[in-house]
């Protein structure tokens, strides 16, 4: 795994608090540990300062960590940093504040589901059926709005923590997403402004129990999002968090996720139906975005349902997005 010239992290030595961390490919080191060789102004900007706390003032710790960053030479990485294996790699930001979901926002993805579940118009043919939904897609795409929900921060948990999973008729399923990390407040916020409120990028998996999202008692009710997304552990968030600035353009960033070595999840960012500007001012239409809340954009195609296969324990989960690190989450059995 390469990341860009370096990335900020959360992480911990056995069982001491969790630290920020300045990382460079899986490697990292507390910001407390070498704030002594960077210029003052820079140290008071970093020192003491959890990754959440950098957020709040984003622009001027980003100054300070390019300092930081520029100061680091071969010797300070041999006396100060640890591989990510050697300690303990939390999520990035802990904890958000507010977490929102953008549902249904990969093209291809929503048009295989369709095709999946059999829904549309009668009398179609597989062949009608797919064109019926892709020109579906495209008029939301050019008219519609995206659709957000939100999710428990207890959800959150690291990008190396075991998943302990529910039981098999819940149907665990992955949905491997690029996640945005907000680094400036704002409320209606203008598409053309949105990506100025940006921090950074970072990989996150919206698990979900699929046999949960229907509600069956009261069908008027129609989707139970918080039931079937909101159990601990139900978003792996991390390994770090890169700043915006070195993703040029994140529709090209590139999402893969295998199970067991099997490719399930291997699509581009660019096949988002509302990208990451449009989702920004819907969500501040609606609420107040402030640093450090996490945007989950989206899955691609190639979820669990779409296999009829879903989550088993023992089955180890790999999803990775260029530029954004690796995650690996190996997949238990609730005791």
């Amino acid at each position: 795994m390469t990341l860009q010239e370096y990335a900020v992290a959360t992480f911990r030595r056995g069982a001491e608090t969790p630290r920020a961390g300045l990382a460079i490919d899986e490697r990292v080191a507390a910001l407390d540990d070498l704030v002594r060789i960077c210029p003052a102004t820079s140290r008071e900007r970093l020192a003491g300062k959890s990754v959440l706390e950098l957020l709040q003032n984003w622009d001027s710790a980003l100054e300070a960590l390019g300092n930081l960053r520029a100061a680091v030479n071969e010797a300070v990485i041999q006396d100060h940093f640890h591989e990510f294996a050697e300690v303990v790699i939390c999520p990035p930001v802990d904890l958000p504040h507010q977490i929102f979901c953008t549902g249904a926002n990969y093209r291809k993805h929503v048009v295989d589901l369709t095709l999946d579940m059999g829904v549309g118009p009668e009398g179609l043919d597989a062949v009608g059926l797919r064109r019926w939904a892709e020109n579906m897609m495209d008029e939301r795409a050019a008219t519609g709005e995206p659709y957000v929900f939100t999710k428990p921060v207890s959800t959150i948990a690291g990008a190396y923590d075991a998943l302990v999973l529910p039981p098999a008729d819940e149907k665990p399923d992955w949905e491997l997403e690029v996640g945005v990390v907000i680094g400036r407040s704002g409320r209606n916020i203008s598409r053309t402004d949105a990506m100025s409120h940006v921090a950074g990028y970072a990989i996150v998996n919206d698990v979900t129990s699929r046999s949960l999202i229907a509600r069956t008692d009261y069908k008027q009710l129609g989707t139970d999002w918080f039931r079937a997304k909101g159990q601990p552990g139900y978003l792996p968030f991390g390994p770090v968090l890169t700043p915006a600035q070195f993703i040029s353009n994140p529709c090209d960033l590139h999402l893969k996720l295998s199970i067991n070595g099997k490719v399930m999840q291997d699509e581009a960012a660019a096949d988002m139906i509302f990208d990451i500007s449009r989702q920004i001012e819907y969500i501040s239409r609606y609420a107040l975005l402030m640093p450090g809340d996490l945007i989950c954009t989206g899955s691609p195609a190639g979820n669990g349902t779409h296999y009829n296969r879903f989550l088993q324990p023992g089955d180890l989960m790999v999803g990775e997005i260029s530029g954004l690190g690796r995650q690996t989450i190996p997949c238990i059995a609730r005791p």
